[in-house]
C-alpha cells in the first residue's frame, strides 16, 4: 500500500471506524479505491465542524468542490493526500456525481431546519446514497438505482446515530422528531432496503464488499422501529461482538 492510500485508510480508521472494518473485510484491490473515497468523505463530513466561521466553513467546502472539478477535467490535479489517490480511481462521471455530495454538506454549516420529509431524504440520498453509489462503481457494478437506495437507508441508520450530536450543536435533524415518526421512518427505509435487495439480486465479490459497507443498517433500523426512544436517548448501536461476528460471517460468504 503506498502511502497516500495508507494516509487514507488512517483518516478512514479515525474519522469512520465501522466503515473502516467493512473496507478491510474487502479484498486489497478494492480497498486501494476505497479508501481514498472514504477518506474524502470524511474530510468533506466534517468540514463544516471544524469552524464557527460559516464563511471558512464554506471555504473548506469550497476547496473539494475545486478538487473535484479538477479530477472531473482530467487535467492537472492539486497534490494532496487524499486528493492524488482519489484522482487515479475516479473517472470524469463519478468525480462529477460527488459534487452534490459536497453541495448537501452546506446544511451541516447552518441551523436552518430541513423544509420537508422530502428534503431530508433527498438530503441522505445525496450524502450516503451517492456515496455508495460510486463506490460500487469502482467495484464494477454497472447499474446503482437501487445500491443508492441502499445507501440512502445506510445514512438513515446512522443519522438516527447522530441525532443527540447534532442537538448537542444545535442542528435540528429531523422535520419530526417524535417517537412515532422517528418509528414510521425506520419502517419505511426497511421496506426500501428489502424492495432495493431484490432489485439488486446477486452480485460479484467485488460488489458485495462494497455493498458491506451497510451490514450494520438494518438491525439498526429495526432497533429503531421498535424503540424509537432509543434515538434519542443515544442508545442505537449493536454490540461490538455482534458487529464484528456479523461482518466476519458476510465477508467469509461473500454476502453482504
Amino acid at each position: 500500500m503506498n502511502p497516500d492510500i495508507a494516509a487514507c485508510a488512517g483518516i478512514v480508521q479515525k474519522g469512520d471506524p465501522d466503515r473502516f472494518l467493512a473496507i478491510m473485510s474487502g479484498p486489497l484491490h478494492l480497498r486501494e479505491k476505497l479508501f481514498p473515497l472514504y477518506a474524502m468523505n470524511v474530510e468533506v463530513a466534517r468540514a463544516p465542524w471544524v469552524t464557527q466561521e460559516s464563511m471558512i466553513a464554506e471555504m473548506r467546502l469550497q476547496w473539494w468542490r475545486d478538487a473535484l472539478e479538477e479530477i472531473a477535467k482530467g487535467g492537472e490535479v492539486r497534490r494532496h493526500e487524499v486528493v492524488t489517490p482519489l484522482s487515479e480511481v475516479l473517472n470524469s462521471k463519478q468525480a462529477e456525481a460527488l459534487y452534490v455530495l459536497v453541495e448537501a454538506r452546506r446544511w451541516d454549516i447552518y441551523k436552518d431546519p430541513f423544509e420537508d420529509v422530502a428534503a431530508f431524504q433527498t438530503h441522505l440520498d445525496d450524502t450516503a446514497g451517492v456515496l455508495l453509489a460510486v463506490a460500487a462503481e469502482l467495484a464494477g457494478a454497472s447499474e446503482t438505482q437501487h445500491i443508492q437506495t441502499v445507501g440512502r437507508v445506510d445514512g438513515l441508520a446512522r443519522w438516527f446515530q447522530a441525532i443527540p450530536a447534532l442537538e448537542a450543536q444545535g442542528r435540528i435533524p429531523l422535520v419530526d422528531g417524535r417517537a412515532s415518526a422517528v418509528a414510521e421512518l425506520a419502517k419505511e427505509a426497511l421496506a426500501d432496503f428489502k424492495m432495493a435487495r431484490v432489485e439488486i439480486g446477486r452480485v460479484d465479490r467485488d460488489v458485495a464488499a462494497v455493498l458491506r459497507l451497510t451490514w450494520q443498517s438494518s438491525s439498526l433500523l429495526k432497533q429503531a422501529m421498535k424503540n424509537p426512544n432509543v434515538v434519542q436517548e443515544g442508545n442505537l448501536y449493536n454490540g461490538e461482538f455482534r458487529n464484528k461476528f456479523s461482518l466476519l460471517w458476510k465477508s467469509l460468504n461473500a454476502n453482504w
